[in-house]
């Protein structure tokens, strides 16, 4: 497995994470948004 590809995995896991994070705190405090 090359660099560039465990980089890529990393960064689509934390953008994956986020994305999933902000929409649980859209759904809990949809005034925020």
């Amino acid at each position: 497995m090359s660099g560039t590809g465990a980089f890529a995995n990393v960064v689509g896991g934390v953008l994956a994470l986020a994305l999933i994070v902000y929409l649980f705190i859209a759904l809990i405090k949809p005034e925020k948004f």
